[in-house]
């Protein structure tokens, strides 16, 4: 019979091929190449395929023998792509196979059913082997992809173990419990200071000599001291508003300098610059190289500032006060460049981080609880954290990126974290009331502090350095390592 008028299928012909009809020939087990028919009488001659002329020997196998669905080949279902691509999927089959390639079923004694199917939309895509168990190449011992990366699989590195005790405590008899004064510091050069009431003493941590650097007398005390850099020199903040400067090494007074109308609470240096704090709410910054006892004053806190920190590069000044506020001064300004109120109580720890320029973490006291991070480049607040009692003090590790921080009301404790995940490295606890005092050692590795217990605590809190680098600029920390036993 003759066969109906076929549309041009678009498919470049032989020239001898005038009116062409493509067809599929199927067989139990295998799939052959597409046969070619010559004229539209040999139509017939389909159901018979060892006399069909085949313009190709290429060989398909079955694909109901193949593990098509190891590859994701086999076709599923999409609703939502399938609806839009309905009718391109039409036309473009029609194209390939011809205008009854849809109707077309493969005969009953094809394995599998449906073998042949429409190219799936799957093609080349990346697919989980599901097979079982059984296979040898399966992404997880249970055979299937569970959804735990390989990373996971591994053990977690064990946390770093901190000692829960410290391994030396110092009796330090009429320690103030005051949390607007800072009486303990640790030298570069090992000298740990303290001010007891009136007096001012050096303990030497390398043999544990004590030494009394000076009394001031019964008419006024010690509020604060504060070694510089270099660790030679060592500045006292006095009741009476005074601001002393003596040589450690001498015990000799170098300096005294006056200005505060009342109690010195707080002192920073930076390379040239000694900066006090003080209840009369006014900053003062002090340089030894002129007679004058102060060059500058800095005017922007309502209440007693009890915070002051220089930055690592000198760059720029951190105030903290009792006025809830935290305040940012640049070397030359009179006026701060950011004011930062959101704590919701007084700001004394304040701690610039020597890993990342810019970077400065302060903590608020009973009302607050807070330790926040700041980036003082723009002034945004990058993250804070609930610690659940009175930030009292705060101080970075040189080693790792890491902080600690000491507390007071209600639970006193000492607290290590690390940065920027805030994850809680260590709780200590030993003090009985508020840890009001931080200091660290040269070597970075041990931290002393205390209380109103009238007690130093030492501990060892922090590693090591695990890659020593040369200190290019004063060369403070060459000394090597001390140990504190």
């Amino acid at each position: 019979m003759d066969s109906p008028p076929r549309r041009k299928s678009g498919l470049n012909l032989p020239s001898g091929m005038t009116e062409t009809s493509l067809r599929l020939d199927t067989f139990p087990g295998s799939v052959r190449a597409i046969t070619c028919v010559s004229s539209p009488r040999a139509l017939s001659s389909l159901s018979s395929p060892s006399k069909s002329s085949n313009c190709s020997d290429r060989f398909i196998p079955c694909r109901s023998s193949s593990r098509l669905h190891t590859f994701g080949l086999v076709e599923k279902g999409s609703p939502v792509k399938e609806g839009g691509n309905e009718a391109y999927s039409r036309l473009l089959k029609s194209e390939l196979f011809g205008s009854d390639f849809s109707s077309f079923s493969s005969p009953a004694g094809v394995q599998g059913g449906s073998a042949l199917s429409s190219p799936s939309k799957n093609m080349l895509r990346f697919k989980t082997d599901q097979s079982g168990p059984n296979s040898p190449y399966s992404p997880s011992i249970l055979g299937y992809d569970s959804g735990i990366s390989s990373e996971a699989s591994t053990p977690p590195k064990p946390p770093r173990k901190v000692p829960k005790t410290p391994h030396k405590v110092l009796d330090a008899p009429s320690l103030q419990d005051d949390f607007y004064l800072n009486l303990v510091d640790w030298s570069s050069q090992n000298v740990l200071a303290v001010g007891l009431g009136t007096c001012v003493y050096l303990w030497t941590a390398s043999n544990s000599k004590v030494t009394k650097l000076c009394d001031l007398g019964p008419h006024d005390s010690v509020c604060s001291v504060q070694w510089t850099r270099e660790g030679s020199y060592i500045s006292i903040g006095t009741y009476l508003g005074q601001v002393q400067v003596w040589d450690g090494t001498q015990c000799k007074k170098v300096r005294t300098m006056a200005g505060h109308q009342t109690r010195t609470g707080v002192l920073a240096w930076n390379s040239r610059i000694l900066s006090s704090g003080s209840r009369d709410r006014n900053i003062l910054q002090h340089d030894l190289r002129v007679s004058n006892d102060y060059v500058s004053k800095l005017v922007g806190h309502k209440s007693e500032v009890c915070g002051l920190k220089w930055s690592h590069d000198d760059r720029e000044l951190a105030s903290g006060g009792n006025d809830n506020q935290l305040l940012v001064w640049n070397q030359h300004s009179q006026q701060p460049i950011l004011k930062l109120t959101e704590h919701t109580a007084a700001v004394k720890a304040i701690a610039w981080s020597p890993h990342q320029n810019g970077l400065l973490a302060s903590g608020g006291g009973t009302a607050d609880r807070c330790i926040r991070f700041w980036n003082t480049t723009n002034g945004h607040q990058l993250n804070h954290v609930d610690t659940g009692s009175q930030v009292c003090n705060l101080a970075w590790s040189k080693n790792v990126n890491e902080l600690v921080s000491t507390h007071g009301y209600s639970q006193n404790q000492i607290m290590v974290w690390k940065y920027p995940s805030m994850a809680k490295v260590a709780t200590l606890t030993g003090h009985s009331l508020r840890v009001l005092y931080l200091a660290m050692s040269p070597d970075g590795q041990t931290i002393v502090t205390g209380a109103g217990d009238e007690t130093l605590r030492f501990w060892n809190v922090f590693p090591s350095v695990k890659t020593p680098t040369p200190v290019k600029d004063t060369g403070l920390w060459s000394l090597g390592r001390t140990h504190i036993r």
